[in-house]
């Protein structure tokens, strides 16, 4: 990240989430000040209004989907910049108080999207048990912790913070469940490319176009630019406008990224820049290539015609 580092964090609450797991992950946020927000527009306000550094959000769960709140919120209002990813796996426990038999669990406490993940599991090892509601991850292994169910779905940092026992580990359906953390800050000077980034981009496109959104989709396509990830969210102003959200291979500071960003003003109603940043990967993994598609390759191939405008043919 470049200039003066961010000291003051904050994340989406309460205490105990997979966000602060997320959050304690970078250097600066563990020696830096973490405080939770009740939601995420709060914890963007927070970094809007020059109250905190940066702000880490979720933005997408590999079972769940995108959140729509966090997409809403980087379409409108002041702008701010996804400076870094955090990918985090998502492994939920099941905990209680003190070690309980699975066959004497009546009542378990879990965020929504918890009890969402972990539906088979329940339904196999738990089919009498109630399961209860909750505000959050932390907020199931506090209850849990108070006595007032018998057992919580929670993140494995709410099991030490509130002292209980794990009766169940890994109790989630899909064992690979990530989800992707972005964390934003006001806008400033873009860090250098490292080969393996990510550009956000939120483009609304002009719903009377005929084959806008294919005119979108050519922009990067020509240029060797992947799109990995396409989201699209009502903009609230009329019914048929959205907002796209594009998670694109490469770096604003590259030659045919710039080229694919020009192209995308022309064209488009808006184009919303929402950072370019390095990937985080979970493993280390080869980066992918195609020939002829390299930033080398775009700017050989720039010099290539500058010659030939001048003459050159050799």
């Amino acid at each position: 990240m470049p200039g003066t580092p961010p000291s003051r964090f904050v994340y989406l609450g309460p205490e105990g989430t997979f966000t602060e797991a997320a959050l304690r992950t970078l250097p600066a946020a563990e020696r830096g000040v973490r405080t939770p927000a009740r939601s995420v527009p709060e914890a963007l306000e927070a970094v809007r209004a020059g109250e905190a550094d940066a702000a880490l959000v979720p933005l997408e769960n590999s079972v769940g989907g995108a959140i729509p709140v966090t997409l809403d919120e980087l379409a409108t209002g002041s702008p701010l910049v996804i400076t870094r990813e955090v990918v985090l796996p998502v492994e939920f426990v099941l905990a209680a108080r003190s070690l309980t038999p699975l066959a004497q669990i009546r009542t378990v406490a879990a965020h929504p999207q918890a009890s969402a993940q972990c539906r088979n599991w329940l339904r196999a090892h738990l089919p009498d048990a109630v399961v209860v509601d909750v505000l959050s991850n932390a907020a199931a292994a506090i209850s849990a912790a108070a006595g007032e169910y018998d057992a919580a779905l929670c993140a494995p940092i709410g099991v030490s913070r509130n002292k209980l026992t794990v009766l169940a580990d890994k109790v989630a359906d899909h064992s690979d469940a990530v989800t992707r953390f972005a964390l934003l800050t006001r806008p400033g000077p873009v860090g250098e490319p490292t080969g393996d980034d990510v550009t956000s981009l939120a483009v609304s496109i002009r719903h009377d176009q005929v084959g806008a959104l294919l005119a979108v989709l050519t922009e990067l396509l020509v240029r060797g630019i992947n799109l990995s990830r396409i989201e699209s969210r009502p903009t609230g102003e009329q019914l048929g406008t959205y907002f796209f959200f594009l998670d694109c291979t490469g770096h604003v500071a590259e030659a045919r990224m710039g080229e694919a960003l020009q192209g995308l003003r022309r064209i488009c109603a808006e184009v919303r820049f929402l950072g370019s940043y390095p990937r985080h990967r979970l493993v280390n993994e080869p980066v992918p290539s195609v020939p002829g598609m390299s930033d080398t390759d775009f700017t050989d191939s720039a010099a290539w015609l500058a010659r030939l405008r001048a003459g050159d043919l050799g």
